[in-house]
């Protein structure tokens, strides 16, 4: 699959409504970014159970 954005291989798929869209590896992480500045990253949390643990390094 090919990068929605770009011609790049896609890295990542998002499926919605029997559409999937293709996202390499730079667009899904500006997408992720745009994402966490926005309200709607409060609405995705409150969508899905998201819980951090913490890590050992």
């Amino acid at each position: 699959m090919q990068c929605h954005y770009c011609d790049r291989e896609a890295a990542f798929a998002a499926e919605r409504d029997a559409v999937t869209v293709g996202l390499c590896e730079s667009h899904f992480r500006d997408r992720v970014e745009e994402l966490a500045e926005s309200e709607g990253l409060e609405a995705l949390r409150e969508k899905v159970d998201v819980t951090q643990t913490d890590r050992e390094s």
